[in-house]
């Protein structure tokens, strides 16, 4: 009897994660100024595939061209940030650990606004911007080697390397110029998907998938990384290693979705709070569970920043106002914060 009990949860939790970010696909391919029915929604997506199927013409550009791109960067970037903030929340045993923890945005959002500042396109921005992400965690890391080093110590230089990158972010701000090129530097790390495209889309694609799947693949031993020291070395598992897959696959995420859309903050912090007070603190039902869920957030947030007003609003802007009193309203139901 509990076996058909676990096997009928197992069904109905995998459904509900495959079904959740569906649903809000479709409703965000819906909503916007210009509306479109569902009826259209489908014929639109259908009639790639089948050309006697009958769409208007404007449905069907703002589904296929417009919209979708956009939809489907926003899955991409949320799923990658909640799992990013997962791992360094288990990694660090701290719950206020975000994505940026290792200084990775910091290093991202200088070689974006570097990129800006000498005129370059999306594509090489992209790549520019996640090769300093990448380079400002392994200084972090670089920094924080020596016979005591801990933990706390590889923060510590994360929290460094982040302050050092943004002084850095600050001085090309003031280099640029003030009518061209800074308005769009601010916009940029302000974080938007508007200039989603397939093409961009399939660069970050790459390497996030590729790190969510690790992630999702380890997901029984990342459990470990809550037991003690102790615990974890009787284990059997090599810890050391498997902290260094999770770093290298959280890093990879968060500066591929910053190179991307920009900063996006709070995705990282508050979706995996919000699974485990759903499903535990099991790394097993959390990987699945931020993946659908932080997609799922981000996609609404889009959808609001492209559809409450006639300027599109930055998406940070409205994910730190959702986001920051749901965390509080979460903090005061728990009543503290423990991993």
């Amino acid at each position: 009897m509990m076996t058909t009990k676990n096997g009928s949860w197992k069904t109905r939790y995998i459904l509900f994660l495959l079904l959740l970010p569906v649903v809000a696909l479709i409703l965000s391919l819906c909503i916007g100024r210009y509306v479109v029915s569902v009826s259209d929604v489908f014929g639109s997506i259908l009639s790639r595939f089948d050309e006697s199927i009958d769409v208007p013409k404007l449905a069907y550009i703002t589904v296929w061209n417009v919209r979708l791109p956009r939809i489907l960067l926003a899955f991409l970037v949320g799923s990658a940030l909640s799992c990013s903030g997962l791992m360094f929340q288990s990694l660090f045993q701290n719950p206020l650990a975000t994505p940026d923890t290792l200084g990775v945005a910091g290093g991202s959002s200088f070689g974006a606004v570097l990129a800006l500042l000498l005129g370059f396109t999306l594509i090489p921005l992209q790549l520019l911007s996640f090769g300093f992400g990448c380079l400002a965690v392994f200084l972090t890391i670089m920094a924080a080697k020596g016979k005591e080093s801990s933990m706390s110590t590889i923060v510590l230089s994360g929290i460094i390397m982040g302050s050092l990158f943004s002084a850095l972010v600050s001085l090309v701000k003031f280099t640029a110029d003030q009518e061209q090129q800074l308005p769009s530097i601010t916009y940029w790390l302000m974080g938007s998907l508007q200039s989603a495209t397939y093409s961009s889309l399939l660069i970050g694609f790459i390497p996030i998938s590729i790190s969510i799947l690790v992630l999702f693949l380890l997901r029984w031993r990342l459990n470990l990384l809550l037991l003690s020291e102790e615990e974890s070395c009787s284990s059997g598992v090599n810890m050391k290693r498997l902290r260094k897959i999770a770093i290298l696959c959280a890093t990879v995420a968060t500066a591929s979705s910053i190179s991307m859309c920009g900063q996006v903050g709070w995705v990282g912090l508050i979706v995996p709070h919000m699974c485990r007070m759903m499903f535990g603190n099991d790394h097993r039902h959390l990987i699945p569970a931020c993946i659908s869920f932080g997609g799922t957030f981000l996609i609404l947030v889009d959808t609001l920043a492209r559809s409450m007003s006639a300027a599109e609003l930055p998406i940070s802007i409205l994910t730190a106002m959702i986001g920051a009193p749901f965390f509080i309203f979460l903090m005061r139901k728990k009543g503290g914060w423990s991993l």
